[in-house]
């Protein structure tokens, strides 16, 4: 059933009104089958969104409405991809109003469960105990399910995370049996489309669907996105990348590799930046930069089905053997134009801004604490991580917000009603001031409902300052209300 025209105009009178929520957003565009699957949708999102961490009993607070939760995780008409078709839709409209080119993160995670019957969430192995052993001396074990998800994050060249532009969940059940043919077959003549490869390019196609000019779009990997196929579907759809080599191509004509192109490139310039030892300790590291554009050839089997590629690769190497962590080597793979030092080095910066997606992975699983989960099915579990990844982002986005555009007006993230409540709650530690209160003003009140102390010298607030401060005010502006 779908939305009729009394539920529409229900719908965008609540946008339109001024005490419209972050949850009414990401929800007004969501397309259920049945507009009351939409309604319990929201209604979840507000939920588990004002209290981060906790579980569905817990955020449910009584029996109908904990009932009402585990229907819509294991409602078939409702899958991840219509919990997160609202989201995406946003992202769309933030990417709109950005400036300049968006950086596409993406990256893998892995969540792990242990269950009574783990073939129904799919993915099995066997994990050893620590300080358990058994009496032939090896490690005893223990049987735990999972799921895999690839997610796609679009930020800013601040690192501001605009939301994510795709999501595939699944388990390796589909692609059993291709690791095992490592042993008689060269991996590179399988077809892309019968390995978990494939979904690197799925994502690059829908997360370029959301660019009104897909040129602007530059996709973001680690080593695991050194996928030739990859390069390819970048091409075809107009689109850009820029990932961590590590596989050694056939280069020009095929008489030479690109490693042996590179060593006889000269060093073009030095970079030096601020890096951590492994004690957390600052230390610095003077980066030697060599780039060169190079004509690669796909793999062997796939010469057929592929064309060669003019590609710059950039290579950034640390001088001198540093002490308490590791060597930086970077080795990077882009079709943007490097025309100079200053070009590389911007395309370096680009590639290091990788880990926010890793940022984001941790805030599913240490915030919403995502692996805390008891449901059972592999639908149930995709369909609850799907609420998280919103409720992560919006985290994420409030906390670098305060870093990107701390100027910019409250009104940008709050509604009247709840920056009224937070004058009232967190008091100005400087009430004479005349200063225009910003957005980076409030954030910071909400961080310090969070444990913030908010100090001349301290930091900005981190993601597990804003989820608590969040959490409670959240609690406090539900109770405002009642």
């Amino acid at each position: 059933m779908g939305l009729t025209s009394r539920a529409r105009d229900e719908k965008a009178h609540r946008l339109a009104s001024d005490a419209v929520t972050w949850f009414d957003r990401e929800a007004a565009l969501c397309e259920f089958q049945d507009a009351r699957l939409g309604e319990r949708f929201r209604m979840l999102l507000k939920q588990i969104g004002g209290d981060i961490g906790q579980s569905i009993p817990m955020v449910c607070q009584d029996w109908a409405n904990t009932k009402a939760a585990y229907r819509f995780f294991s409602n078939e008409r409702a899958s991840e991809a219509d919990i997160l078709s609202g989201h995406f839709k946003s992202t769309r409209e933030r990417i709109a109003a950005a400036k300049g080119p968006v950086l596409v993160l993406h990256d893998t995670t892995e969540f792990t469960y242990q269950r009574e019957r783990p073939d129904l969430v799919g993915m099995i192995k066997r994990i050893p105990k620590s300080n358990s052993r058994r009496l032939d001396g090896k490690p005893q074990t223990y049987t735990t399910c999972g799921i895999l998800m690839h997610s796609s994050l679009a930020v800013t060249l601040e690192g501001l995370p605009l939301g994510l532009s795709a999501v595939k969940f699944w388990t390796r059940k589909k692609f059993r049996g291709v690791a095992a043919l490592r042993r008689e077959v060269n991996l590179t003549r399988i077809p892309i489309e019968t390995k978990e490869s494939i979904r690197w390019l799925e994502n690059l196609k829908q997360s370029t669907e959301l660019f009104e000019e897909p040129s602007q779009c530059i996709h973001i990997g680690d080593r695991e996105a050194d996928i030739y196929e990859l390069f390819c579907a970048a091409q075809e759809v107009g689109t850009h990348f820029l990932v961590r080599t590590c596989v050694n191509r056939l280069a020009g004509d095929g008489d030479h590799t690109v490693a042996t192109i590179m060593d006889e490139v000269v060093v073009k310039g030095l970079h030096r930046i601020e890096v951590q030892d492994s004690k957390g300790n600052p230390d610095q590291a003077v980066l030697e930069i060599r780039y060169r554009k190079i004509r690669i050839l796909p793999p062997i089997g796939k010469q057929s089905r592929y064309p060669a590629l003019t590609l710059t690769v950039i290579h950034a190497d640390e001088r001198g053997a540093p002490k308490n962590r590791k060597k930086i080597e970077w080795k990077l793979l882009t079709d943007l134009p490097v025309q100079s030092r200053g070009d590389a080095i911007e395309k370096l910066e680009w590639y290091s801004l990788r880990w926010k997606i890793e940022v984001f992975h941790k805030i599913l699983k240490s915030g919403c604490r995502a692996e805390d989960s008891q449901l059972r099915t592999a639908q149930r579990l995709t369909n609850l991580i799907s609420v998280f990844c919103i409720v992560s982002w919006r985290i994420f986005w409030m906390t670098m917000l305060n870093r990107s555009a701390p100027n910019a007006s409250p009104e940008f993230v709050l509604t009247k009603a709840e920056i009224q409540l937070l004058d009232r709650l967190v008091k100005d530690k400087n009430p004479a001031s005349t200063q225009r209160k910003t957005l980076s003003h409030y954030l910071i009140k909400i961080a310090r409902l969070g444990g913030y102390l908010a100090r001349a010298n301290d930091p900005p607030p981190g993601n597990l300052i804003m989820w608590r401060g969040l959490s409670r005010f959240i609690d406090i502006a539900t109770g405002a209300t009642l």
